[in-house]
């Protein structure tokens, strides 16, 4: 049986401006370069060209005679739904619309607000800059198999084997789909033992041991191919053949004992093993090309901090001119739809416009706020950072948390000490004896000195580490010393034992 309730209920809701303006705010710097790319391409009302005091009294007067016009025109004139489809007659009938004496081409030569990029620009023409000719690891591979002299039936398995490496290198699909799957679409036969024959000449490929399924098989297939046959790696090949558990959990008493040599050869065997490449693939590929572009670029002038947005690729946008002079003049000639067209893309020019401004003015809000906050890391450099979260900016700026987040993630800043993503600069904080707090992340830079320092066949464990650190004043669990040891991709004592 269905019951009807009433209720009341509080729910705040944001504009389509304030979404587009949350949008834009949390985009680094070469996403907001290609979203206002777009945004030029699907919005023929903006245009990029600085944009003066009065012209922007005037896209708002206008807006406002514009709709106290329409509406007398409306009314008179059967109402035409504009939809996505309708802009090229839209635009048609501007074109058509206009005074005989007006001529666009002319107009695009000659007005001055129809600026270039190449006038925001004042480096070296980028398009000058010889690019690198980049091979991916699948082209280079490719490239090999004629070499292998494969018949036509093993080179198809083989190029089904090369398109699933990954990008260090390995095979990590289950093989025997690979096979079934080239079996059932080649229409071919191949059995496990003439697929493992293939796969092992893909592995004997430069790199060496691409395309192995797990580190051991990557390796062996290195130590195999090696052209000495020195007796250090012939152990070394023992070792991993007879011993990889001991191997894997560093049992070097077990290892010796096992196959009966001295630590002096198990030292030899070892550097050996170290010689090899545990991910044959990476650099290879183009995805493991990181590039970081600074968003915010801050240096020191007369002892003073100076703040700049990296806008290099950012042009001034403003509403373009000529529809704007096309809805002042030739109103009365245009129908109510295609006046309605322009309203609805020169209001989306103008909080688009209004959105970048904003973005700006909250950027540079956030961003000179971090460095009066950590104003001793930022004159000093590391080792200085004070515990910081997102409510301190938050409070300091009086805006929301969920804004400083937008600015803060995703975005790096140009330091004298390098270049830091802003997440950088926050932290909890850790109680010391003093009673003062230190920031997290300086323990953690404490942390890993205490490990470097540390005797190799000696390595300390969470609580010898627990307890230096409490002798430096810091309180702190032995719990949390292994959170963080684990953040920071440290493996435990017993693994980071060593020969030496």
């Amino acid at each position: 049986m269905l019951h009807l309730t009433q209720s009341q209920r509080l729910q705040q809701k944001l504009s389509p401006a304030q979404v587009q303006y949350l949008k834009i705010l949390q985009l680094p710097v070469l996403q907001l370069e290609q979203k206002i790319k777009d945004e030029l391409e699907m919005n023929p009302l903006l245009e990029e060209g600085l944009e003066m005091e009065e012209e922007q009294e005037e896209v708002l007067e206008l807006r406002a005679e514009d709709r106290d016009k329409d509406d007398e025109d409306d009314a008179l004139n059967t109402p035409e739904e504009v939809g996505s489809g309708d802009e090229e007659y839209m635009e048609k009938e501007i074109r058509e619309n206009s005074d005989e004496e007006y001529s666009w081409e002319e107009f695009f030569e000659n007005n001055e607000g129809s600026a270039s990029v190449n006038q925001y620009y004042d480096g070296e023409d980028e398009r000058d800059a010889p690019m690198p000719a980049r091979v991916t690891l699948r082209e280079q591979l490719q490239d090999q198999l004629h070499l292998l002299k494969l018949t036509e039936r093993q080179s198809l398995l083989a190029e089904a084997i090369i398109w699933n490496i990954d990008d260090d290198g390995y095979l990590h699909s289950d093989f025997l789909e690979i096979v079934r799957g080239v079996n059932l679409e080649e229409q071919s036969a191949f059995t496990m033992d003439e697929a493992e024959t293939v796969l092992r000449r893909i592995q004997r490929m430069d790199p060496p041991g691409i395309g192995a399924r797990n580190l051991k098989e990557c390796l062996l297939v290195q130590l195999e191919l090696m052209p000495n046959t020195s007796v250090p790696r012939i152990i070394a090949i023992r070792i991993l053949r007879e011993c990889w558990e001991h191997f894997e959990k560093k049992h070097f008493d077990k290892i010796m004992q096992d196959l009966h040599i001295d630590e002096n050869m198990l030292k030899k065997a070892f550097e050996v093993i170290k010689g090899l490449n545990p991910k044959p693939g990476e650099g290879d590929g183009l995805d493991s090309v990181n590039y970081v572009i600074p968003d915010f670029l801050i240096t020191r002038e007369e002892g003073e901090f100076v703040v700049q947005l990296n806008e290099r690729g950012v042009p001034p946008l403003r509403v373009n001119r000529a529809y704007k002079e096309m809805l002042q003049n030739q109103r009365k000639r245009l129908s109510s739809a295609t006046k309605q067209f322009l309203r609805q893309k020169m209001e989306a020019a103008k909080w688009f416009i209004q959105s970048i401004h904003q973005r700006r003015t909250t950027m540079m809000s956030v961003m000179s706020t971090i460095i009066e906050k950590q104003n001793d890391w930022f004159l000093h450099g590391k080792g200085n950072l004070k515990p910081l979260i997102y409510k301190d900016i938050a409070d300091e700026i009086e805006m929301d948390i969920s804004t400083i987040s937008r600015v803060v993630n995703g975005k790096y800043a140009q330091t004298e000490w390098g270049v830091f993503e802003l997440r950088y600069f926050f932290s909890e904080g850790i109680p010391t004896e003093s009673g003062e707090e230190i920031a997290n992340k300086e323990v953690k830079a404490i942390l890993q000195e205490i490990i470097g320092k540390e005797d190799p066949k000696k390595p300390l464990s969470d609580q010898a580490l627990t307890k230096i650190l409490q002798e430096r004043g810091f309180n702190i669990a032995r719990r949390t010393v292994a959170k963080y040891r684990e953040a920071m991709d440290i493996p435990v004592s017993r693994l980071r034992k060593r020969l030496v």
